[in-house]
C-alpha cells in the first residue's frame, strides 16, 4: 500500500450487546468488555489497525452512554473524534455522517468500517489483505467488503454472492448481498460454492461513500452533511440532537450495497476480498465458548470450558461457566451456559444463547431497568 493512502479507521461502537446478558448492559456492553483476554473488544479492534493508521486517525462512532468509557479505554484518539449519536439509527446514517465529516477534510481519504467487536486471528494476514483493499479503494469509486469463507450454513449472518475474478486471483466481483438467509437458502448458498459472509468489514473513500448515500438514501442525505456543517462549530451538539433522529434508520447493507449491486457485478464497482484469516463475531456465549474451546485450549477433557477461579464438573460436559466470585459445581449436565454476577444468573441451553436477548426486552418491558 502506498503510503500516501490516508487511511482513516471508523469503529461502530453503538451496540448494546444484549446477548451477552447479565455481563453486558447497556452502559457497559459486550464492545467494551474483556471477554477474550486482558483487553476489552474495541480495544483490540484499535489496536490490530495501528500499523496503518495512527490511534489519532481513529474514529468512533458510539453513544452517549459509552463515549466516556471509549474515551478512557482508548486513550489517544481524539475526543472529539468520538462521535456520540443522539439517537441510534443503523449503520447507514453512522456510516455516512463519519464519510461527510472526513469529506470535508480530505475527500480522497479511504476510510474503514470495522465493528468494534469481532475477534480477528492471523494479524498480520490480516494487515497484509486490509491494505490490499485500502489500495483498491483508493484507485476509484470502489466499495470493498472482507468476505469470510463460510465454515456453516448459517442463518444469522449476511451473505455475499461472487461473480468474476477482478484482475487478480483473489479479488472478486460483487454480484449480489442478501441478508441474513432462511436454513435451506444457506444450505444452497454453502453447495453453490461462490458464497461468503459479510463480514461487516468496509474499505472505501469518503467521497466514494457520501456519493453512495446522496444516492441510495436521498432523504438522510443532506441531513448528514448538515450535521457534518456544523461539526467543530457551538451549535454543532444541537444540530446533531435535532437532525439526527429524523434520519432513516436502515443499516448500509439495505441502504447503499444492496441497490448498488443490483446495477450488475461489472458495474457496481463492488469487490470482495477473501478474508483468509480467522474470524469470529462473538455474536452469542456459545460462539464465545466455541471459540476459546478452539483456540484457547481453556476446554478440560469433557469441553467444559470455565472462566472462573474455581470449579467441579461431574458426569457433565460442553458447559461454558462465567463466575468470576463464586465456586461452581456442575452434576450430570450439558450444553449449558452458566453466566453469574454480582446481580444476576444466567442458565441457559448452548443451542438457545442466540434468544438471550429476548430476556432483556422482557425486562424492559417488565420496567427492571436496573438489570438492563
Amino acid at each position: 500500500m502506498s503510503k500516501t493512502i490516508d487511511f482513516r479507521p471508523v469503529i461502530l461502537a453503538g451496540g448494546s450487546g444484549t446477548r451477552f446478558w447479565p455481563r453486558s448492559r447497556r452502559a457497559h456492553p459486550k464492545q467494551v468488555l474483556a471477554l477474550d483476554g486482558e483487553r476489552s473488544m474495541i480495544q483490540q479492534t484499535v489496536e490490530r489497525l495501528k500499523p496503518l493508521s495512527g490511534v489519532e486517525h481513529t474514529w468512533v462512532i458510539t453513544n452517549e452512554l459509552l463515549a466516556g468509557e471509549i474515551a478512557d479505554q482508548l486513550k489517544g484518539v481524539p475526543a472529539s473524534q468520538i462521535v456520540q449519536e443522539p439517537a441510534a439509527r443503523n449503520t447507514a446514517p453512522a456510516c455516512g455522517l463519519a464519510a461527510f465529516l472526513i469529506e470535508k477534510d480530505n475527500p480522497d481519504a479511504v476510510l474503514g468500517i470495522f465493528p468494534s467487536d469481532h475477534v480477528i486471528g492471523d494479524e498480520p494476514r490480516f494487515l497484509k489483505i486490509l491494505q490490499r483493499g485500502i489500495a483498491l479503494a483508493a484507485a476509484g469509486a470502489n466499495m470493498v467488503v472482507l468476505g469470510i469463507e463460510p465454515a456453516r450454513p448459517e442463518t444469522g449472518y449476511g451473505y455475499i454472492e461472487t461473480g468474476d475474478l477482478a484482475g487478480d486471483d483473489s479479488t472478486l466481483r460483487v454480484r449480489r448481498f442478501t441478508e441474513k438467509p432462511n436454513l435451506m437458502k444457506a444450505e444452497e448458498f454453502i453447495a453453490a460454492g461462490n458464497y461468503y459472509w459479510n463480514s461487516g468489514m468496509f474499505l472505501w473513500s469518503a467521497r466514494t461513500l457520501a456519493n453512495a448515500v446522496r444516492e441510495h438514501v436521498p432523504e438522510t442525505a443532506p441531513l448528514l452533511e448538515e450535521i457534518a456543517a456544523a461539526y467543530g462549530t457551538p451549535k454543532f451538539e444541537k444540530v446533531f440532537a435535532e437532525l439526527y433522529p429524523r434520519c432513516e434508520n436502515i443499516s448500509v447493507d439495505y441502504a447503499i450495497l444492496e441497490p448498488r449491486s443490483a446495477k450488475g457485478e461489472h458495474k457496481s464497482n463492488l469487490y470482495c476480498l477473501p478474508a483468509e484469516f480467522a474470524w469470529n463475531d462473538l455474536g452469542s456465549w456459545a460462539s464465545l465458548y466455541e471459540y476459546q474451546l478452539e483456540t484457547r485450549l481453556r476446554g478440560d477433557g469433557d469441553g467444559n470450558v470455565a472462566d472462573t477461579d474455581g470449579h467441579l464438573t461431574i458426569h457433565g460436559a460442553n458447559n461454558y461457566i462465567y463466575s468470576p466470585r463464586k465456586f461452581v459445581a456442575l452434576v450430570g449436565v450439558e450444553n449449558l451456559v452458566i453466566v453469574d454476577t454480582e446481580d444476576a444468573l444466567l442458565i441457559a441451553h448452548r443451542d438457545h444463547s442466540q434468544d438471550v436477548g429476548k430476556i432483556v426486552k422482557e425486562l424492559s418491558q417488565q420496567g427492571k431497568t436496573e438489570l438492563i
